[in-house]
């Protein structure tokens, strides 16, 4: 699987493997609910609805996937 050398492998230093099995774990994770697929129109194999910007003073913000390697991203209301 090349993205999995891309996304993840060429960027992390594996210490032992057991890290290693977590770092794939999480990527998989990722990459079925986070990451978009241009085969599948930008969208990801777990089916999520675009969300709308809830209010004009929301925010976006970026969450971590994979010890923050890559992030997904969501709107939040202004509290």
């Amino acid at each position: 699987m090349l993205s999995v050398r891309q996304d993840l492998l060429n960027n992390v230093v594996v210490l032992r493997e057991r890290h290693l099995r977590r770092l794939l774990r999480d990527y998989i994770c990722y990459y079925h609910e986070d990451r978009c697929h241009l085969a599948l129109e930008k969208g990801c194999p777990v089916r999520r609805p675009a969300s709308r910007r809830p209010d004009p003073q929301a925010k976006i913000i970026a969450m971590p996937r994979i010890g923050g390697l890559h992030h997904r991203y969501e709107w939040r209301s202004a509290a």
